[in-house]
């Protein structure tokens, strides 16, 4: 697998993001290093951590031990929770930037709204700020409901370019997707896979078998069929290589049919409409 092989989706600010990444959503910090050489060295170009995560050291340290010029690699990083409001972005984006030990950082995200605390509006507009100084190439958000993304149309002045979402076969956030592409933003999808369930439904399993590749293999290839950003964690370097090994096939149009007849509502993480700054401080 060589990084030329990945696809590339052009954000609305003319930035390049690799189509599938890996994500190191509750990856130990022990272990981020070397998951992340793991995956750079099986063809990743675009790593996706967080404040919140714990592991943008480990992150660091990976990108500085390889020969890959940085330029060729997309990182990307959320804000904590607890660090919203204006003055405090700016402070907690300068700790993830030190972490990270990078110049810039390619995506930078509101990891959740938070409602209750009303400060996603003023959150964005430090956002702006750090896209207008060079210190990020791109802002987008991250569980952002379409009241939220409608509000940050209304009051900022720049559009978020992705926004990052959970869907998998079993919770699809159709209306949601609509809603974030209406307005010129990127769906990337995270818990890509979903748990169990979803690489057990018989359409997976029997297009995985027909395919002779593995269920997670078509679902992937299902969330890049559909133009979505996807962000398969692993912290093993066989699935690592596995789930970068998806565009030497495809999806039939009665598979896709399939697999998106599996939506049940089943909703892994929290509801951005009512997750409090309690529940997710990061």
């Amino acid at each position: 697998m060589t990084n030329a092989q990945i696809p590339t989706i052009t954000l609305n600010n003319g930035v390049e993001i690799p189509q599938l990444g890996l994500g190191v959503f509750q990856v130990p910090e022990d272990d981020t290093q070397r998951i992340v050489e793991d995956a750079l060295a099986a063809g990743y170009r675009h790593i996706d951590t967080a404040a919140g995560y714990y592991n943008e050291e480990g992150v660091g340290a990976a990108l500085r031990a390889t020969d890959i010029p940085r330029d060729e690699i997309f990182v990307t990083t959320k804000l904590r929770n607890g660090d919203q409001g204006y003055d405090k972005t700016l402070a907690a984006f300068e700790a993830s930037r030190a972490a990270l030990d990078l110049e810039y950082v390619d995506l930078f995200l509101v990891h959740w709204p938070v409602p209750s605390l009303d400060l996603y509006v003023e959150t964005w507009r430090a956002f702006e700020k750090l896209q207008a100084d060079g210190l990020v190439r791109s802002i987008g958000v991250s569980n952002f409901l379409p009241e939220h993304l409608d509000r940050l149309v209304a009051e900022t002045q720049v559009l978020p370019s992705v926004n990052q979402i959970e869907v998998h076969p079993t919770f699809q956030q159709a209306e949601l997707q609509a809603a974030t592409r209406a307005h010129g933003i990127a769906v990337q999808a995270y818990s890509p896979l979903g748990r169990g369930t979803d690489l057990e439904a018989p359409a997976v399993v029997d297009a995985a078998q027909r395919l002779g590749v593995t269920p997670a293999q078509v679902v992937l290839r299902w969330h890049l069929q559909a133009g979505r950003i996807v962000i398969p964690k692993s912290v093993t370097a066989e699935r690592i290589r596995s789930n970068i090994d998806v565009l030497g096939f495809e999806l039939t149009d009665a598979d896709v049919a399939a697999i998106d007849a599996l939506e049940q509502g089943n909703r892994l993480g929290a509801d951005p409409a009512t997750a409090a700054f309690t529940q997710y401080r990061d």
